[in-house]
């Protein structure tokens, strides 16, 4: 451990009082000259520790050579007669907007036209920019509402683009940095939430207020339409422009899961669509999407949680209440997501954590049903329509050892033919893909996936990386095995994915199932896995560890204080640590309804067992832990993990190891070189502590 130097002392000695209970506020002040100093300091420590040896610096490379290919799947968008993508590479860093037709994507190496070239925008202007996407406006495509970070966080600033002539409108739709919305009416008018100036934010720090804006006016000058309240997270308004069936909607998420919808009339009214308010609401044309979160009873029947339901639109808000179902969940089936081209929608379906899909075409007062591709044991297929004029889709298919392939048909009877295939970036042939069940603390089976090596020996000395997030109802689901997870690999190492409650495998009820109070319910789950792991002979607690970011940071800061006996490290990533302060640093206050709220005694009193910052204890048996985060994440304040290690070191942990990037907002890189960078470090960490024999303090 290192000695603090004494502005560090003198900016703890500062805060007085607050010492107390907190000695380590000081580090929120994420430019403060003493809080800058310390991550420099530990920076630096832990660039020593592990980024030095010549065996780092080949890791790296390894790493940026996978990341550069320029094999990779250029991803595309439709708009009007050329396909987008944004590219990135060794020569073009921050990237490149480029397009081109859809007769050239389909050759071996399309002729690529570049719109914005993002690097020279960097030079020109001086400022660090990181693409965040544009929204064009159909259907001539000819503007575009652009998106820059200033450092990679969800802050943008909104510039209008001709994407005919490639060049900024200096008097468009431009709007300073801010966590904004933004959405096209027509040419020359928009829907703009934003930072309107001293009250104009939620207290989660997204925009309240969403008004009209036209064009040759100020944005001082906007009409309001609609204002959420303090409290609420974030207002919205969008307009749909699908021909003949264009509509405007307004409305607020009231938390996380519980929303409000209005549909704007020409005449500025708000008609109230009344579904549940943890319910999702979707359009197609003249179907309206109702996909469930709880159990809903209306018109004189009961509809499960998870299901998806559709009513023609215009019946709904006249009254009419006859639904019908387009999904049902049972057990071992979760609805993962929709899409949908000009007359069909595609469903995709989890069974045990592996999906399928099935098309649902309109027919009279009924949809007709079937499957669409050939889904694998253990993959991941999807599709998704290509634009709202046609029924072409693009379908995706993949797997932990499967390299990805994109193939594109049409739902009007043409078989999906590929497209592009992504690289190799492995000999997949020397290893195995499992899925095994472990049996939670109050009996659940959760499932995880094994990917190893044909050989393995089941003697408990395999280094293994148990990854999971366990929130959100974000599922984890088989892909590709990226340049970090097949270097692993390669190294010898087996990687293991944990799909535990919190997220979104088997629908709501397994989200709902870990939240707030039942938060614990998740860490079980994931120290279940660990244990049959261990059961199994798979690994042994000194060669596995645990690694996990944002609110998989929580996850394994958990593991950290409450389960340190079955890990030989810990990798934390972009974490949540103090959960008695994360509702008043950057965007926490959004949370509450996943979490608590931890100004209330009541919800605080379960809160504080499973907030690692207050439950870490001297003289424990804690493994090694490497925190990651970065300056620039204005989502999840880097202030957790630079409190979570000061207090650790402050304690004496000599193996507590921190590492702060500048740029790259929530994923920590604003660009492929620091990815490689991210990536060589947690492995060199992960591959040091779990091969070590050295004891855990």
């Amino acid at each position: 451990m290192t000695s603090l130097p004494n502005s560090i002392r003198l900016a703890m000695a500062a805060e007085g009082g607050a010492t107390a209970s907190d000695e380590f506020l000081w580090l929120e002040d994420l430019q403060g000259e003493a809080a800058q100093q310390w991550v420099k300091q530990e920076n630096q420590r832990t660039i020593v520790r592990y980024a030095q040896e010549d065996g780092f610096h080949k890791l790296e490379q390894q790493v940026l050579n996978i990341l550069n290919k320029d094999t990779q799947i250029p991803w595309v968008s439709k708009r009007g007669d050329y396909y987008y993508n944004f590219w990135q590479d060794q020569a073009n860093p921050r990237g490149l907007l480029r397009r081109t037709t859809p007769q050239e994507y389909r050759k071996a190496k399309p002729a690529w036209e570049t719109v914005l070239d993002i690097d020279e925008l960097v030079k020109a202007e001086g400022r660090e920019w990181v693409y965040h996407g544009s929204q064009p406006l159909a259907p001539e495509y000819r503007y575009c509402l652009m998106k820059l970070s200033p450092d990679g966080g969800d802050a943008i600033e909104i510039r209008e683009f001709d994407l005919i002539a490639k060049h900024f409108i200096k008097d468009g739709f431009n709007v300073p940095a801010a966590k904004s919305e933004a959405s096209w009416i027509d040419k020359d008018t928009v829907f703009i939430a934003t930072d309107f100036g001293p009250g104009s934010m939620t207290q989660s720090g997204y925009a309240r207020i969403a008004k009209r804006w036209r064009r040759g006016t100020p944005l001082s000058a906007a009409e309001t339409l609609y204002e959420a309240q303090p409290e609420d997270i974030m207002v919205f308004a969008y307009h749909n422009r699908t021909p003949g069936f264009e509509r405007d909607y307004v409305g607020r998420f009231l938390d996380l899961y519980r929303r409000e919808y209005f549909l704007l009339t020409k005449q500025d009214q708000k008609v109230k669509i009344d579904i549940p308010e943890d319910a999702e609401l979707n359009t197609h044309r003249e179907w309206l999407l109702i996909k469930l979160s709880r159990d809903w009873k209306v018109g004189g029947k009961r509809y499960p949680a998870g299901a998806l339901l559709t009513v023609n639109f215009d019946d709904y808000l006249a009254g009419k209440r006859e639904l019908q179902v387009l999904f049902t969940p049972n057990e071992q089936t979760a609805l993962s997501g929709y899409s949908g081209t000009r007359d069909h929608l595609i469903l995709s379906i989890m069974d045990n954590v592996v999906n399928r899909l099935e098309v649902l075409t309109p027919q009279g007062n009924s949809w007709q049903r079937r499957p669409l591709g050939n889904p694998g044991t253990i993959n991941t297929i999807s599709a998704s329509g290509v634009d709202e004029e046609t029924n072409d889709y693009f379908l995706i298919i993949n797997g932990f050892l499967q390299p990805t392939s994109l193939y594109m048909g049409n739902l009007d009877g043409s078989e999906a033919v590929l497209l592009k295939q992504g690289p190799q970036n492995f000999d997949a042939g020397r290893y195995q893909v499992s899925q095994h069940f472990a049996r939670s603390k109050d009996g659940i089976r959760v499932p995880y996936f094994q990917i190893s090596a044909k050989d393995l020996k089941l003697d408990g000395s395999n280094p293994t990386l148990l990854y999971g997030y366990g929130g959100f109802e974000v599922p984890l689901l088989p892909n590709y095995m990226g340049s970090e997870e097949s270097v692993w690999l390669e190294r010898g190492g087996v990687h293991v994915v944990a799909n535990i409650r919190g997220g979104g495998e088997y629908g709501p009820a397994w989200h709902q199932a870990a939240l707030k109070q039942n938060r614990h319910r998740a860490y079980e789950d994931f120290a279940a896995v660990a244990e049959d792991l261990i059961a199994r002979k798979v690994t042994s607690s000194q060669h596995l560890g645990a690694r996990g970011g944002s609110n998989g940071g929580l996850l394994v800061g958990n593991m950290l204080t409450l389960y340190p006996q079955l890990f030989g490290c810990i990798i934390c990533e972009v974490p949540l640590l103090d959960m008695q302060r994360y509702t008043q640093l950057s965007a926490g206050a959004s949370w509450i309804a996943e979490y608590g709220d931890p100004s209330k005694p009541d919800q605080w009193a379960y809160i504080k067992t499973f907030s690692p910052y207050h439950n870490i204890k001297a003289q424990m048996a804690y493994p090694p832990v490497l925190f990651y985060t970065a300056t620039s994440d204005d989502r999840v304040n880097p202030a957790h993990a630079r409190k979570m290690a000061a207090r650790m070191q402050q304690m004496g942990y000599q193996q507590v190891y921190f590492y702060e990037n500048t740029g790259g907002g929530h994923s920590a890189a604003a660009d492929k070189k620091q990815a490689a960078f991210h990536s060589a470090l947690v492995s060199e960490f992960m591959w040091s502590s779990l091969n070590s024999s050295t004891p855990a303090t």
